[in-house]
């Protein structure tokens, strides 16, 4: 079976009775993990090892929160005061943790489903996100990571251009992937609102509500946005339904006769702050 996953942000208590819960088995299943992994939550080195120890049985995105952890380990960015990395940071075993997240995906089509962390702009077809996600990944897993580090951070430019190039390219489709929540119906991006799909700026509408959107008619699994919650229509699933916050862990299994959601309730609760 295969099951899409939402945001972890370092529950990993709640990732362990989920996967009781749809009685996972590395040899029979495959996860699908759509970014967020660490941070927030109270566990985010348990969650990083047992992500790692899954090996092929697992596939992760990298979210915002996952990149901040890259930044803040190579002294790019200083932790927050909401970080709940230093445990991780601490961790013997840190180098080869932060080498296997290094490793991880932008974007990943697979079972029928493109999966990106936060969005995808009008403008681009599943090809085109699927080509320029490698083109960060490549520079992540490279000798430029630290110097792309120091450079990634930045809201503009906020729309694209296919004439983009080096770091205003990668800035762009970092933020595209693991930022966007609105956009203008021609893909400029707005990072200031972090409400729900009805707070959308005048001129602005949720990503996915974009008119010619070029992947209208691609099945889109992204998290992000816990201020949204649940959404589930036909070609699209947003699954970061809050666990760090209190809310839920949540999952879809796309296989079989029909999509199931399965839901896990969170203890940890944060004070909203995404």
């Amino acid at each position: 079976m295969n099951y899409l996953i939402g945001d972890l942000q370092g529950c990993c208590d709640a990732f362990e009775r989920l996967l009781a819960r749809i009685d996972f088995s590395p040899s029979r299943d495959r996860l699908w993990l759509l970014g967020d992994l660490v941070n927030r939550g109270p566990a985010s080195l348990a969650t990083l090892r047992k992500l790692q120890a899954l090996d092929g049985a697992a596939t992760c995105l990298l979210g915002n929160h996952d990149l901040h952890l890259l930044a803040v380990a190579h002294g790019v960015r200083p932790p927050h005061r909401s970080d709940t990395l230093t445990a991780l940071l601490d961790a013997p075993d840190r180098a080869a943790l932060l080498h296997w997240l290094r490793h991880q995906r932008m974007a990943v089509y697979d079972a029928g489903w493109l999966m990106v962390h936060a969005g995808v702009i009008p403008a681009w077809s599943r090809d085109d996100t699927l080509a320029l996600a490698a083109e960060v990944e490549d520079v992540l897993r490279g000798p430029a990571l630290p110097d792309f580090l120091h450079t990634m951070y930045g809201n503009e430019p906020a729309r694209w251009s296919p004439e983009l190039t080096g770091t205003p390219r990668l800035r762009f489709t970092v933020n595209a992937l693991t930022r966007l929540r609105f956009c203008t119906p021609d893909g400029e991006m707005d990072f200031k609102t972090k409400d729900g799909a009805g707070a959308a700026p005048k001129g602005y509408l949720p990503w996915f509500d974009a008119p010619n959107r070029r992947t209208a008619d691609t099945p889109i699994a992204f998290g992000h946005w816990s201020t949204l919650g649940l959404l589930d229509r036909p070609t699209l699933l947003g699954l970061d339904t809050g666990c760090v916050w209190g809310g839920r862990l949540s999952a879809a299994r796309i296989d079989g006769p029909r999509r199931e959601i399965i839901q896990i309730d969170c203890e940890q609760a944060q004070t909203p702050g995404r």
